[in-house]
């Protein structure tokens, strides 16, 4: 049995603002050891369960964050930007299961560190529903046939993801204050957490079916401002509302939706807010 383990840093415990996940911040050498802690925790879990293999994808910012040198000795660690699938570049119909570690909500919503990729990305829907990383990348899982079992990260991930998956489990390592404050376990106690929440998901995995994303999904983003939606409608084949920020693209299949959604990103970052 493989397992396929996509790590973020903004849902660890611990991590409340942006001193702990941008790199050059004072706290945020702290943020990657405890990021690599919580991901140790559940890999371990799954060897313990019978996994025989545990593929880990950085999957925060430029996705050089996790400590390889202390990571456990039988992960394998897919590491560096650019990755042509992002958040779960590597996964493909070979994995029983995936699990998402260190989770956040989706923008504009409650949550700590809320956002959809980048903080000019305002909102996000696929085929009319509106979702962020969490739902983008459980729908790439589901074009496989492979289940998300487990959701990290504060209790409005947890929310989010139960609301999409059904089955799922999710292990709430802080609990919302703000979007920059949070009621944090300790390590010692998200470890622990991790690893019994790790055993239960995939002692239930045949509860949870794959999440099946739509023929021909359309993809759409509202952005910021109207100069980052038109530095997104650079991209071939999208369109762009003339009255809001919104550019749209239908893309043949899900992989496509969600390179495209990269590539818009992307280039809407180029924009200035002045």
């Amino acid at each position: 049995m493989k397992l396929y383990v996509s790590v973020d840093m903004e849902g660890i415990t611990g991590m409340v603002d942006s001193t702990f996940v941008f790199p050059g911040r004072h706290n945020y050498a702290r943020g990657q050891q405890i990021m690599t802690d919580e991901a140790n925790h559940v890999i371990a879990s799954a060897f313990d369960e019978g996994c025989a293999e545990v593929i880990v994808n950085d999957s925060h910012s430029k996705m050089n964050n996790l400590l390889i040198e202390r990571l456990h000795p039988e992960a394998q660690l897919l590491s560096g930007d650019v990755k042509p699938y992002s958040m779960v570049q590597g996964l493909d119909a070979s994995f029983a299961g995936a699990a998402f570690i260190g989770y956040h909500t989706m923008a504009p919503t409650p949550g700590v560190l809320s956002h959809s990729m980048v903080f000019g990305a305002h909102r996000m829907w696929l085929g009319g529903k509106a979702v962020g990383e969490l739902g983008l990348n459980a729908y790439v899982a589901g074009r496989y046939g492979v289940p998300v079992l487990l959701v990290a990260g504060d209790d409005r991930t947890a929310v989010e993801a139960e609301e999409l998956i059904p089955g799922v489990t999710t292990a709430v390592v802080k609990t919302y204050v703000s979007r920059t404050s949070a009621l944090c376990l300790t390590p010692d106690k998200s470890g622990q957490l991790l690893r019994d929440k790790t055993k239960e998901a995939l002692a239930s995995r045949g509860r949870v079916q794959p999440l099946v994303p739509p023929d021909k999904p359309v993809l759409a983003i509202e952005f910021a401002n109207y100069g980052q939606a038109e530095w997104a409608h650079l991209m071939p084949g999208t369109e762009l509302d003339n009255g809001s920020p919104v550019v749209t693209f239908a893309a043949a299949d899900m992989l496509e939706a969600y390179r495209a959604m990269l590539v818009m990103v992307e280039l809407a970052s180029r924009a200035e807010f002045c």
